[in-house]
């Protein structure tokens, strides 16, 4: 038996520790910067411990759930820092979301307090009567209405808040979209999130004086663990753009000085096909390496040879339960397409539908377990039969179909769960159904995914109409764009008789994906809707 097939402990450690330990060790250090303002360790650890004081003051404590719709900026961090200071649970939800969406996890959560932009505490405001229990609205700037003002929770109080947190604690509830339900709360630990942080600095080699560029939001995984919390931990410095653009990327990647950049999907084929600008021909060789995926090889090849990057790509693959359970520390090279070995945080394996393990080059489901404690997520929220369901075997079923080579490098080739993924974003398929059916004139509806030019997912709606409705596609798509997150609305909508099933009744998508964009699919591009990417 080696000492990776045996439980071990391993380093177990908080948020909150992880920024006291760079506060108190370089309270000066530059920890953020947010276009041309900085903000040092000591500044964000008196931020958040101001907010802290204010969020207990309105009775939130341990184990309480605190829901944020912020946009990148500097009070996303002090915000979640503060929740996290109390012992209580960061609910960060993708500030797209409207409507039900939005409801079903403020609800789903128990959040009580909703601290978002104005621009989007107004969507807040209009759920509030199917919401089922006293809920405060807290906005940046000034209040108005029902929405208080984020300053009124800004004490004058910097004494430090002492908490036992331990690092099985709960740091956040990230949702993750549901495909044969509502969306899903994966309960992250304090352990976790520092875990995952540290397999990103294992996988970038990052240096203490390197600067590292994220425009990923605060509410995603990428940039909260692996690009905050693992500054925190290195005691370096992080430069967070309000939101990507293909203009801006290398202005700001100059001004910044960053060394690694982190970017998802789309992101990497658009700034591959962007014209030059001057910023870019003077930040030739400045980027020591570009985190990414998906990073095919002819778009390496084109980051490499034309931006002059020593690395790009991503070589790890996890699941928003389970982060990361193949990786590679760097310096180590792997074969083309492979996304790393498994680690020593979790035990994998590839299994065939009766969880039977299958032989190195063999794909099947991709099944994990964890070797240390509370670097696996902690099951779903308030869903114990869900988490039953996805470790069944005591193994944790992915729903995602990769393959192991004879050298233990493995490979991601497909999902088995019928979600969708569109410019970095998942997309619940059955949530979007819900939505569609609402409106009257459509009857059935199936929503599945047609290969983008952006090397990801594009969205398609099939749908049946009630007989003796009429309905165009281009007011269907605009109908969807008032109800929906801008990554949402389809781009693609085809009107058919029925939709292809099998003998009990379940719509056969994998026959819609086959089909993809037909000559009777609407096209979004073709028509004058835009939308509002906010």
């Amino acid at each position: 038996m080696t000492k990776s097939d045996i439980w071990t402990v391993g380093v177990q450690d908080t948020v909150p520790a992880a920024l006291m330990r760079s506060a108190q060790k370089t309270p000066e250090a530059i920890f953020l910067r947010f276009g041309e303002d900085f903000y040092s360790y000591g500044d964000v650890e008196n931020h958040a411990t101001r907010i802290a004081w204010g969020l207990r003051e309105e009775g939130v404590k341990r184990g309480d759930t605190v829901a944020t719709l912020l946009d990148n900026g500097p009070d996303a961090i002090f915000v979640w820092m503060a929740i996290n200071k109390l012992g209580a649970i960061s609910v960060p939800i993708n500030t797209a979301y409207k409507g039900e969406f939005l409801r079903h996890q403020i609800v789903n959560a128990g959040a009580k307090i909703v601290i978002a932009e104005a621009d989007y505490a107004d969507r807040v405001l209009m759920i509030l009567d199917q919401v089922p229990y006293p809920l405060k609205v807290y906005t940046r700037g000034i209040g108005s209405g029902k929405a208080l003002s984020l300053d009124n929770l800004r004490t004058d109080e910097t004494k430090t808040i002492i908490e036992n947190i331990k690092p099985g604690d709960m740091s956040a509830l990230i949702f993750t979209a549901g495909t044969t339900g509502p969306s899903k709360g994966c309960m992250l630990s304090h352990n976790y999130m520092c875990n995952l942080a540290r397999q990103a600095l294992n996988g970038a080699g990052r240096q203490v004086d390197e600067t590292a560029w994220t425009a990923l939001p605060l509410f995603h995984l990428n940039a909260t663990a692996t690009s905050v919390v693992a500054t925190m931990i290195l005691g370096g410095q992080l430069a967070v753009a309000k939101r990507f653009s293909v203009s801006g990327f290398w202005p700001d990647i100059e001004r910044s000085g960053a060394r690694i950049a982190t970017i998802l999907g789309s992101m990497i084929t658009l700034l591959a096909q962007a014209k030059d600008n001057d910023a870019m021909l003077r930040c030739k060789g400045q980027l020591r390496m570009v985190r990414g995926a998906p990073f095919p090889p002819e778009m390496q090849k084109i980051w490499y040879d034309r931006f002059g990057v020593d690395w790009a790509g991503s070589s790890g693959y996890g699941v928003t339960e389970a982060s990361l359970v193949t990786s590679l520390p760097y310096g180590q090279d792997g074969p083309p397409g492979s996304s790393g070995r498994a680690n020593d945080d979790f035990d994998v394996r590839i299994v065939n539908d009766d969880d039977k393990e299958l032989p190195a080059g063999e794909a099947g489901e991709i099944i994990v377990r964890p070797k240390r404690p509370h670097v696996m997520f902690e099951g779903y929220w308030k869903n114990p039969e869900a988490t039953t369901k996805q470790t069944r075997n005591l193994w944790f079923h992915t729903g995602d179909v990769g393959k192991f080579d004879e050298d233990g490098f493995f490979y991601f080739v497909d999902r088995k769960k019928d979600y969708l993924r569109r410019r970095g974003e998942n997309i619940s398929s059955f949530e979007l159904e819900q939505t569609f059916l609402e409106h009257e004139a459509i009857k059935e509806v199936a929503v599945h995914s047609v290969p983008s030019e952006f090397t990801e997912d594009d969205v398609k709606v099939t749908a049946v109409l009630h007989e003796g409705t009429t309905l165009n596609e281009e007011t269907l798509c605009r109908w969807a764009v008032e109800r929906l997150p801008y990554f949402a609305v389809p781009a693609y909508i085809e009107f058919c008789k029925d939709l292809p099933k099998n003998p009990v009744g379940r719509v056969l998508k994998y026959k819609l994906r086959d089909a993809g964009v037909t000559d009777n699919t609407w096209d979004l591009e073709s028509s004058s809707i835009e939308l509002n990417k906010r």
